[in-house]
């Protein structure tokens, strides 16, 4: 099925729902290798705060989940993991967290501009929704990118799954980050219930819109302290099919093989993305005692590099050490 001269939403429901899709990886592969070769982006990654202000239905980290206890790495722990990221020939580091808006925006200024003075690799932000003015002065300190998924397309869907809040903030805070010269990172999650093919669809071609730079998706995967909890997980043929399509209608992005595809296909998940066209694989880096704590969903995966290096190895891919910077 060729695709990839023909971005209508219709077009793209269709190939989520086609009964087959072996030709559509194979497309998709093989204008990845045109556009962006062989090589496989390592992104490390450091989960640095588990709380969270906001109370999203289907994440572990919600502000009403009592059930975890919580951390906050200091950021001269922060930078230490950085450094080490760094020395294992990584070329980008991920400083993630909740929407921890008790973190000062200072503090991450200054792990950020330490990094940046003794190490060289890109740093990427992955904090959740702040004002412009602490987005402008983590630019200022040296962040490179700001990886924030949209999650979903659909504005009511948003609204239900993310109380008090709008996707239009959302995609004002990305288009934000943008203006402000990040490259800027987004993703949504496949198997939502209330999701259709057609919002998948709307969310393929919305990436496209909103000019990102990579995305990252991932089948839903419940949390036992969620209101989602019994919810099923989502698919992960569904999840690989949207990878494909991505790279078909925005061919330059960069898009993860994620940890949640490897959670959910601990055998073979993210060795099918690379070969549906994905080009990026995000080992963590969180320290071992804070690591299972940071529970978005139950039964993480616990990638690592040795973990990734055996996914690309036998995709048949070689690494690439430097950050990816465009």
């Amino acid at each position: 099925m060729h695709v990839c001269c023909d971005l209508s939403a219709e077009r793209l429901e269709e190939a989520l729902l086609a009964p087959e899709a072996s030709a559509l990886y194979r497309e998709a592969d093989a204008v990845r290798l045109r556009v962006k070769g062989s090589g496989v982006f390592l992104r490390g990654i450091v989960e640095f705060s588990s709380h969270c202000v906001r109370n999203c239905l289907y994440c572990g980290l919600r502000r009403a989940n009592t059930a975890i206890p919580r951390y906050r790495l200091a950021p001269e722990t922060v930078v230490r993991q950085a450094l080490a990221i760094a020395a294992r020939g990584i070329g980008t580091v991920v400083l993630q967290s909740g929407d921890d808006l008790a973190y000062p925006a200072a503090d991450i200024a200054r792990m950020v501009a330490e990094i940046k003075r003794r190490a060289d690799m890109a740093v990427v932000l992955s904090v959740g929704e702040r004002s412009a003015r602490d987005y402008e002065f983590w630019r200022k300190a040296g962040a490179d990118r700001f990886l924030m998924k949209h999650e979903t397309a659909d504005p009511e869907l948003y609204a239900r799954l993310h109380p008090g809040k709008t996707l239009e903030e959302r995609l004002a805070a990305l288009r934000t980050l943008k203006s402000l010269g990040y490259e800027i990172g987004t993703g949504f999650i496949v198997g939502l219930p209330g999701q259709t093919a057609a919002t998948l669809a709307r969310d393929i071609l919305l990436v496209r819109e909103l000019g990102a730079d990579m995305c990252g998706v991932g089948p839903f995967a419940p949390q036992a302290q969620t209101p989602l909890a019994q919810t099923p997980p989502g698919g992960v043929e569904t999840t690989l099919r949207v990878v494909a399509l991505l790279r078909l209608t925005d061919p330059d992005l960069n898009l993860p093989a994620t940890t949640a595809l490897a959670s959910l296909a601990p055998q073979d998940g993210q060795y099918r993305a690379l070969l549906a066209g994905a080009n990026v694989i995000m080992p963590n880096f969180t320290p071992a005692e804070e690591r299972g704590l940071y529970r978005i969903y139950d039964n993480k995966a616990p990638v690592d590099l040795a973990a990734a290096h055996e996914a690309v190895t036998r995709a048949g891919r070689c690494l690439i050490r430097d950050g990816g910077l465009r």
